[in-house]
């Protein structure tokens, strides 16, 4: 048994699927078909069964793959108490961050970063914040920038700073008509009754952007028109700055676009406090503690 094997069925596991496993895994797909029909006969054992919706994991088969995970996992904690040994020599770095949020802020952190510990990889996994709770909990990464209230995880974790969740539209559109002074530069403040006769365009139930917003919605009384509600952060952004209706974002993914209005939720505003979380109780690696750092400081 190698961890190249293990790799392989852990891929066709998270994956349900021998081509998605296949591009994962930067292989050709006949390659891993024969792989697993081989893999399957040297055990003895079933580990899928195949289904015209894909692969699912066999009694046996679920067994196999989490303990596979575990070994997999392990491997990679002894492995980076062995690069802390060489002082920062090698090492790899498993970081989650979701996609909106780490596309402002992870290139100038990597770039600090591998100017100092050139030698040292991030691989960088992206996520909403319920999904990355998760992957901390499988030990998947080594740390991940979680938005709160957690969901899942129930140990401490690193407060870093609150992140103001802010209303986004074009310029043109009439909601710049309702916006109200607010003493703190550089936003105004909508009141989210006064608003809703306009198209909202909202994130999904399990992202925390989506949640607060129909929060918010709930404590204003206010039942949005909205036409998409699964859209993405950052789709939806994008969508809200062309004039095709009003989205919520982060303050700290708001970018410069000339095109763009953005505003606080209600006079206080509303906020979602940002936290650095580990997988529970174990090892944290040197290099893992600096990225932290770093990210904290940032």
């Amino acid at each position: 048994m190698h961890l190249r094997e293990l790799n392989y069925v852990v891929a066709l596991a998270d994956e349900g699927s021998i081509t998605r496993a296949a591009e994962r895994l930067y292989m050709a797909q006949s390659s891993l078909s024969h792989f697993l029909q081989q893999y399957e006969a040297e055990l003895g054992i079933t580990l899928f069964i195949r289904t015209s919706k894909g692969l699912s994991p066999t009694a046996a088969g679920n067994l196999f793959i989490e303990n596979a995970r575990s070994i997999l996992y392990h491997y990679r904690l002894v492995r980076n108490e062995m690069y802390d040994m060489e002082q920062l020599q090698r090492g790899q770095i498993i970081l989650g961050i979701s996609s909106f949020r780490g596309s402002y802020m992870i290139p100038p952190i990597l770039k600090q970063f591998y100017q100092q510990y050139p030698n040292i990889t991030v691989s960088v996994v992206e996520e909403n914040s319920i999904a990355l709770e998760d992957k901390i909990l499988d030990g998947k990464v080594d740390l991940a920038l979680v938005a709160l209230p957690l969901k899942k995880l129930n140990h401490k974790v690193e407060v870093l700073k609150s992140d103001e969740i802010l209303l986004v539209a074009n310029k043109q559109h009439p909601v710049a008509g309702y916006l109200h002074k607010k003493d703190t530069f550089p936003f105004g403040w909508v009141d989210l009754k006064e608003i809703e006769e306009f198209e909202f365009i909202l994130s999904d139930y399990d992202t925390i952007l989506g949640i607060k917003s129909r929060q918010e919605f709930r404590k204003a009384g206010v039942k949005p028109y909205a036409r998409n509600t699964t859209i993405t952060a950052a789709m939806a952004a994008a969508l809200a700055r062309e004039g095709l209706g009003l989205a919520f974002t982060y303050r700290s993914c708001i970018g410069h676009f000339d095109d763009a209005v953005y505003a606080s939720i209600g006079k206080s505003g509303v906020y979602a406090d940002l936290a650095l979380a580990y997988p529970y109780a174990e090892y944290r690696s040197k290099a893992a503690v600096i990225l932290g750092k770093m990210i904290y400081d940032f």
